[in-house]
């Protein structure tokens, strides 16, 4: 290993905790991971151990940390899920309750109650959110009503309420505190003031009391402790979500090109204000010396849609997709709205369906509509994007779906545009390790944009009516697992036609 400061960067993600040490020049030299797990105590509700996460921090850390070069590590960078809460306690740090996960949907009856009242408007016009059970405001109203129902305890300052970046940095001590990125997701911020907003809190019975200092990207944060072997002390230079923390890796803030992140769900950003944007979200990307403002469209399940698939024919993912081949799905789709579908619909009654089933369908072709019902997805949020943002040269993607050259094949057809693969799986993690970097001094925005990308081009070849057609038969399959009801002027993403080149 060479010589000079390292940057150790965690990505702590729904399913494990990745820690990557990274040198000056950008170089990843050493990785560690660890698993974590989520439970599903009753249908539609999805929650993880507090205590377990964070020792999924350690074990990932320790695994990627040779205490012989810890002494070099001049900061820590950190991106995480976002959305998932935590409840705990000040005094003691012990968890009141259960992170309740993004994916979870006990909430969805008191959305629908508040968006009867026409709460949605005010949410979405201040929060940049629709009103959805995946943002955190209705699962803290849910974790204080089960826990500290009259509020008492969280009005003495007794409790801290926050995301999975609060949770970590509370267990390093100090003040309790939230990156502005990841409290742009709460549903509980004004975006573009970067503040909590009054009207927001007391529609969510959230009081301010139990909410941590919104703080910029790059602190301050306490630092680190009881990371073993990385010694107390050392900085922690940045935090970001891990949509925000990929983005950032590809040098997103160039114009023309969007991000898709390919994992248990997907997030598809972009950088700008967008507008009304609709069938989109917006919120802070990052503050590293200023807000920049995303405008972000989130699918509930991507990868969900081919793990499923391999639960029901008990073997891997892995396997799953070796044994695909060329496989067509010969008119089958699969719509995988487990828990409601995201953007552009943001539909959380809408149900999973599996169309055009025939005696002669076979295992292969469920996994080819699995992955075709990924791309489908992704690009009916990049139009919506394209609408909002301006014209999409590029679609950048990341995540550990993108191991399936099929999938990124597939997406080029489906979308008409250049889909370019990340060399780099972890990079989120790279992400949090770039904004350290540059908060330490180690590197300028320029030298980032110059950085060598590992990375891989999939180019459109197919017809734009062919592809057009393909579009409108997946949007049929949309409308069978929607709800059923009149649909408003504009409701399908626009498609609009585009050269192979």
């Amino acid at each position: 290993m060479a010589s000079g400061p390292l940057i150790l960067a965690i990505d702590q993600g729904t399913s494990s905790t990745k820690a990557l040490l990274v040198d000056g020049g950008g170089r990843v030299v050493a990785r560690g991971t660890a698993p974590l797990a989520e439970r599903q105590p009753r249908p539609g509700w999805v929650e993880q151990s507090p205590d377990e996460l964070w020792e999924s921090v350690r074990l990932a850390v320790k695994a990627c940390v040779d205490p012989s070069e810890a002494g070099r590590i001049a900061g820590v960078g950190i991106s995480n899920q976002r959305e998932s809460l935590v409840l705990w306690e000040r005094s003691t740090g012990r968890p009141a309750g259960p992170l309740i996960s993004w994916q979870d949907q006990r909430t969805v009856a008191q959305c629908r109650e508040l968006a009867a009242t026409g709460a949605g408007d005010l949410v979405r016009s201040v929060s940049g959110m629709p009103l959805d059970p995946m943002f955190s405001a209705l699962k803290a109203r849910w974790l204080l009503d089960a826990y500290d129902p009259d509020r008492r305890r969280s009005l003495a300052g007794e409790l801290c309420l926050g995301t999975v970046d609060s949770w970590l940095l509370s267990r390093f001590g100090g003040d309790h505190v939230i990156e502005a990125g990841n409290a742009s997701r709460t549903q509980l911020l004004d975006v573009r003031a970067g503040q909590w907003d009054e009207r927001l809190l007391e529609l969510f019975g959230v009081p301010r009391q139990v909410l941590p200092r919104v703080v910029a990207s790059n602190g301050d944060f306490p630092a680190v402790r009881g990371l073993d072997p990385v010694p107390d002390g050392v900085p922690v230079l940045a935090v970001l979500g891990d949509s925000h923390a990929a983005m950032f890796a590809h040098a997103g803030w160039r114009p023309g090109v969007v991000k898709a992140t390919y994992g248990t769900g997907s997030s598809v950003m972009a950088i700008g204000d967008g507008g009304d944007a609709a069938g989109l979200c917006r919120s802070i990307a990052w503050d590293l010396g200023g807000r920049v403002l995303a405008v972000e469209g989130n699918i509930r399940a991507t990868g969900r849609a081919v793990s499923w698939l391999a639960e029901l024919f008990g073997v891997t993912s892995e396997r799953l997709l070796a044994e695909t081949g060329d496989d067509e799905p010969g008119g089958v789709h699969l719509v995988p709205a487990f828990g409601g579908l995201g953007a552009p619909w943001w539909e959380p009654d809408a149900t999973a369906v599996l169309t055009g089933l025939t005696a002669g369908t076979r295992r292969g072709q469920l996994v080819a509509a699995a992955l075709e019902s990924v791309a489908f997805q992704v690009e009916d949020v990049v139009a919506a994007v394209e609408r909002a943002t301006g014209q999409v040269r590029v679609l950048l993607a990341d995540g550990g779906l993108t191991r399936s050259a099929r999938l990124m094949r597939s997406q080029a057809e489906i979308s008409g545009r250049v889909v370019v693969r990340s060399g780099e799986h972890d990079l989120s993690c790279l992400g949090a390790a770039d904004a350290a970097a540059l908060s330490a001094g180690l590197c300028t925005y320029g030298e980032l944009e110059a950085r060598p990308r590992p990375a891989e081009e999939f180019r459109p070849e197919g017809d734009p009516g062919e592809r057009a057609a393909r579009l409108a038969a997946w949007h049929e399959a949309v409308d069978r697992a929607r709800p059923p009801g009149p649909r408003p002027a504009g409701d399908r993403p626009a498609h609009g036609e585009r050269s192979s080149t």
